[in-house]
């Protein structure tokens, strides 16, 4: 099971830094994104699969699930999702000021209002 994690880890990063390499301020939001469900698993894989019960005195003691990764994950996520909601704000409103949501072209554009 770890194999098919690391596996989906890899093939998460992969896709994320090829997206973050792109001009486009959309794609560069979408593959942090993914670069962090990317880091979200490897975190959960490193902890290691295990299947047991939960860490409650008195059930079944010898074999639990380790709580401490899940809630850091869980942590991680929602911090992740707040500054995704922020890079899309700062994204539209790039996008409003520009005109483009591509990074070189406002460049350009920003370079031509500071010449006239």
């Amino acid at each position: 099971m770890e194999w098919i994690m690391a596996v989906a880890v890899g093939v998460l990063f992969m896709i994320g830094v090829y997206l973050i390499l792109s001009k486009s301020l959309l794609r560069i939001i979408l593959g942090t994104s993914l670069l962090t469900h990317g880091v979200h698993l490897l975190l959960l894989t490193m902890a290691g699969l295990k299947r047991g019960a939960a860490p409650v005195l008195g059930s079944g003691g010898d074999a639990y699930a380790d709580p401490l990764p899940q809630a850091l994950i869980l942590t991680s996520i929602v911090i992740s999702f707040g500054v995704t909601a922020l890079y899309f704000v700062l994204a539209y409103r790039a996008y409003q000021t520009r005109g483009t949501d591509e990074i070189d072209a406002a460049d350009e554009v920003s370079g031509k209002e500071e010449e006239s």
